[in-house]
C-alpha cells in the first residue's frame, strides 16, 4: 500500500512529541469531491452535524455562536458555505462512515509503522468553512493531526505554557470546567509557529498547544483527528489531578514544576475521581443562537439579544 504521507528520518522519531509538517496525497482522494462531499454530509446523522459561525475580532471568542440547520440538505449547506461565513463540523465521522472509517484507520496504522508510536482513542472531524471564516484561539486535551484538503489558510500554533496558557485554564479544560477557547492576545503571534497551510500538508503539534486558524479567500476543507498516545493520556491525567487539588484542596500545582514523584499518585487520583463521578465543572453546553434561512443557507437569523458579528476588526 502505498503511503499517505512522505515521512523523513526526523518526523520518524520526533512524532507526537514535536511540532511537524508533513505532505500528504490524501487531497487527491475521491472521497473529497464536492459530490462525495454532499453524499457524505448527506448520510452523516443530522442531530450530530454543527453548524457555527463566528465574529471578526479574533480576541472575542464570546462571539462563536452554534446554529440550527433547518431542512437543508448536503448540496445546500454546500453552497452556504461558499457564499457565506459557516464553519461545518463533522465529529467523529469515522465512526458514522466506512470509507472515512477505513481511512482513519490507514493513517494509524501508517503512524504506527513509520513512527512506533501507539494511538488510542481516535477521532477524526471533517470541517467545512466559508472563505475567510476562523477558529479562536484554544487548546485540545488530546493530540491533534490537522489535514489540508482543499483551500488556504493560516494555522497559528504557541507554546503550551506561560503566557500562552496558564495551569489554571489548561486544567479548566480537562475538567470540562470551561471551553477550550481561552484568553488571546495579538501580541502573542510574534511567537507563534505560523503555517501558511496548503492542500497536500499535515500538520501536528504537542500536546496542549494553543492554536488558531485563518481561511484565506476560498473554501477550506479540513480533516482534524485527535488521538491520545499512553504518554498523552498520562499528562491528561496529572493535569485533571492537578485541577482538582488546586479547586479543592487550595493547593498550586504546577505542571512544569511540580515534583515529578508525584506524578504516579496523581494519575491514581485523578482516575479514581473519575470512577467517582469525576469533577463536577458544570460547563454550559452551547445552545444555538442563529437559524439559517430557510431558502439560503448564508442568511443568518440571528436569535434576540444576540450580538451580531460586524466586520470592524478581522482576524489577521
Amino acid at each position: 500500500m502505498t503511503d499517505l504521507l512522505h515521512w523523513t528520518d526526523v518526523q520518524k522519531a520526533a512524532f507526537s512529541k514535536e511540532n511537524l509538517q508533513f505532505t500528504h496525497d490524501v487531497d487527491k482522494s475521491p472521497l473529497f469531491t464536492d459530490e462525495a462531499l454532499i453524499a457524505l454530509i448527506d448520510r452523516y446523522p443530522r442531530d450530530k452535524l454543527e453548524v457555527f459561525t463566528m465574529g471578526y475580532d479574533p480576541t472575542n471568542w464570546g462571539q462563536w455562536y452554534l446554529g440550527r440547520r433547518g431542512d437543508h440538505d448536503g448540496r445546500s449547506l454546500m453552497e452556504g458555505v461558499r457564499a457565506g461565513r459557516l464553519w461545518l463540523n463533522l465529529r467523529k465521522v469515522n465512526h458514522s462512515d466506512a470509507e472515512i472509517g477505513a481511512l482513519c484507520d490507514a493513517m494509524f496504522a501508517e503512524i504506527k509503522a513509520k513512527s512506533g508510536v501507539t494511538t488510542l482513542k481516535q477521532d477524526l472531524g471533517l470541517l467545512i468553512s466559508s472563505p475567510r471564516a476562523h477558529v479562536f484561539y484554544h487548546l485540545d486535551i488530546p493530540l491533534v493531526t490537522l489535514w489540508q484538503i482543499r483551500g488556504v489558510k493560516h494555522v497559528y500554533v504557541y507554546p503550551p505554557q506561560a503566557p500562552f496558557v496558564s495551569d489554571h485554564d489548561l486544567e479548566g479544560v480537562a475538567l470540562r470546567e470551561s471551553d477550550e477557547q481561552l484568553r488571546f492576545s495579538p501580541e502573542w503571534d510574534a511567537q507563534a509557529t505560523k503555517v501558511e497551510f496548503h492542500p497536500g500538508q499535515m500538520l501536528t503539534w504537542v500536546q496542549n498547544a494553543p492554536h488558531r486558524i485563518v481561511n484565506q479567500d476560498s473554501v477550506n476543507v479540513s480533516l482534524s483527528i485527535e488521538f491520545m498516545t499512553p504518554k498523552a493520556i498520562w499528562r491528561a491525567n496529572v493535569i485533571y489531578a492537578n485541577g482538582c487539588l488546586r479547586r479543592w484542596f487550595g493547593l498550586n500545582p504546577s505542571l512544569s514544576k511540580s515534583p515529578k514523584f508525584l506524578e504516579p499518585f496523581k494519575v491514581v487520583f485523578a482516575r479514581i475521581v473519575k470512577m467517582r463521578g469525576g469533577f463536577n465543572g458544570n460547563k454550559s453546553p452551547l445552545k444555538p443562537r442563529f437559524t439559517l434561512d430557510a431558502s439560503k443557507a448564508e442568511v443568518l437569523h440571528f436569535d434576540d439579544g444576540v450580538e451580531v458579528p460586524t466586520a470592524e476588526k478581522k482576524a489577521a
